[in-house]
């Protein structure tokens, strides 16, 4: 019973804590502050519980991957 409420708490902190950080990386992306690694940072977060903040981390994680190869090959 004991271990089901650490399971909820920390269930409960990921959630509020990725929807925190996911909230200050939009603000900082209008303000001063590194916007984009707290957003990342906020879904990495709720990626551990939410399916389509994972389907969108994998997405960002393929599209900076196409966009290095893409880098890598005007410097050459």
């Amino acid at each position: 019973m004991i271990l089901h409420t650490v399971k909820q708490v920390r269930r409960i902190f990921l959630i509020l804590a990725g929807f925190t950080l996911l909230l200050l990386g939009t603000i900082m992306i209008f303000t001063p502050g590194p916007g984009t690694p707290v957003i990342l940072l906020g879904l990495g977060l709720l990626a551990v519980e939410f399916v389509w903040a994972r389907r969108l981390m994998e997405r960002i994680k393929r599209q900076g991957a196409r966009f290095k190869d893409a880098f890598l090959r005007l410097e050459k």
